[in-house]
């Protein structure tokens, strides 16, 4: 579809569709959450018969479990292994988290949602902590996608975690570790575990070096081989690069595209993958690439180019008045010894002013207005704000809900993330977003439903409830 026009024919058969599959959704839900019931009533019908083996072997202990799963295994033809760890997960949702399982009975969540729940809630082992926990992450969950809930989730089993995030990545980091599997036709896969700091550098440095081995590949070819000056005769000649060409989504550098127009020989046409994984092992084996062409035109060369990591830490914890962690894009959390070394070592930073009941960001305190407004949306807004996407907001465009040839501002009321792909959607077929004051969006899909669209939440930054005696101060407006 390349047009915007509205076809109330097309917008109803489309609303058919999306309220069937709801409704399919809802009886899949019910579905396996009769199948959880059953597993968990299988595993506590095991551990019983557990209880009555106290003087048996441990081997013999097992042996109840391991029946149960083989027999229910070979009845559905499941693996028993897998079958055996599905039974204690779902025990252990029944038990602990019933609210949850009772939303997946009545169709309100989905069993990915149910998973999120029990994995990042279950090292709650404080009752009150677990069922307020449960309580939060459900609302949310409710409300969105099973991925968004996981982040959400795991905020919010840091807040009621009596362990501090150091501690407990402190014991985690002791985990960390390298290994080797061997994949078909002489290849083979590596593996790390570590910081997440350190590996999401890595992996940002290495696209970097990727991206500039490409642009300097294209830059030769052009001084080469530049375009011809008629567009109709280069069209028309094989292995000439046209500027519509060079303009296109490949040359332009998406994630799938080649390193460098086809047609030539020895031109670099590796992926943005390949030459990724060429760098890391050429680094790794040499401590530096063998091969820099950019190292004649650019100080340093490849060695030059730094990883580029983008952290939100509380000044408390700055300040080491408070324990609390810091996140890294909005999606992982960040050990504070780690963020501080980083926060000492950064070139600069933001400060980004919070509600002190809701955790809504307020305002971002830089005096320019252009690179203000940016600061304040990448804090705000955190990832791609269409429902269900998470693609971080650093790697988004700057959408105008109102569009600006419409006469829509350029201002934060009306300009956000959306990624390319939802931006593109949202111009090209009859979607349509309002956006409220403070980032809510209310979306309107080409099929006449509607969905609503709040800011991601920031619990991790959030200070405990107020007493019934304290009062919120009001919001301050933006700087801008």
């Amino acid at each position: 579809m390349t047009s915007k026009a509205h076809d109330p024919a097309d917008a109803a058969k489309t609303a058919r569709f999306v309220l069937r599959a709801r409704e399919i959704a809802a009886v899949k839900a019910r579905v396996l959450a009769e199948e959880t019931a059953l597993h968990a009533e299988a595993y506590a019908f095991t551990v019983e018969q557990t209880e009555r083996l106290r003087n048996a072997s441990t081997r013999e202990r097992e042996m109840p479990l391991r029946a149960m799963a083989a027999e229910i295994g070979a009845a559905t033809r499941e693996s028993d292994r897998a079958l055996q760890t599905r039974l204690f997960e779902a025990h252990r949702a029944v038990t602990l988290f019933p609210s949850t399982y009772d939303a997946l009975r009545e169709g309100r969540i989905s069993q990915r949602h149910l998973a999120v729940v029990v994995e990042k809630g279950a090292g709650l082992e404080d009752p009150e902590a677990r069922s307020a926990y449960e309580s939060d992450v459900l609302a949310y969950a409710e409300t969105t996608t099973a991925a968004r809930t996981r982040t959400f989730a795991e905020q919010v089993a840091e807040k009621h975690d009596p362990k501090t995030i150091q501690e407990r990545h402190d014991t985690a980091a002791l985990t960390r570790r390298v290994w080797v599997e061997d994949l078909r036709d002489g290849m083979a896969m590596l593996g790390a575990i570590g910081p997440v700091t350190e590996i999401h550098g890595i992996h940002d440095r290495l696209t970097r070096q990727a991206r500039a081995i490409r642009d300097a590949d294209r830059a030769a070819r052009r001084a080469v081989d530049p375009p011809a000056e008629d567009p109709v005769t280069a069209r028309s000649a094989p292995g000439v690069a046209t500027a519509d060409a060079a303009s296109s989504p490949d040359a332009q550098g998406g994630p799938d595209a080649p390193a460098s127009l086809r047609g030539d020989v020895g031109v670099d046409e590796r992926s943005i993958d390949q030459i990724r994984t060429d760098v890391l092992m050429d680094m790794l084996l040499t401590a530096a690439p063998t091969i820099d062409p950019i190292g004649d035109t650019v100080e340093g060369g490849l060695g030059a180019i730094r990883a580029h990591v983008q952290l939100t830490v509380p000044a408390s914890t700055l300040a080491g008045t408070t324990s609390g962690g810091a996140q890294l894009d909005g999606a992982c959390a960040v050990d504070p010894e780690t963020a501080k070394v980083l926060a000492g070592h950064a070139p600069g930073f933001d400060r980004v002013f919070l509600d002190p009941i809701t955790g809504a960001v307020l305002s971002v305190d830089r005096r320019h207005i252009t690179s203000a407004q940016k600061r304040y949306l990448l804090a705000r807004d955190v990832h791609c704000r269409f429902p269900g996407c998470r693609r971080p907001a650093r790697e988004c465009d700057w959408d105008h809900r109102k569009d600006h040839a419409h006469g829509g501002r350029t201002d934060i009321d009306n300009v956000g993330a959306f990624c390319r792909r939802h931006h593109t959607l949202k111009h090209a077929t009859p979607w349509t977003v309002t956006q409220r004051p403070g980032g809510t969006l209310h979306f309107i899909a080409p099929s006449g439903l509607r969905h609503v669209e709040k800011p991601p939440p920031r619990v991790m930054f959030s200070p405990d409830p107020p007493g019934p005696t304290r009062t919120s101060a009001p919001p301050a407006a933006p700087p801008f």
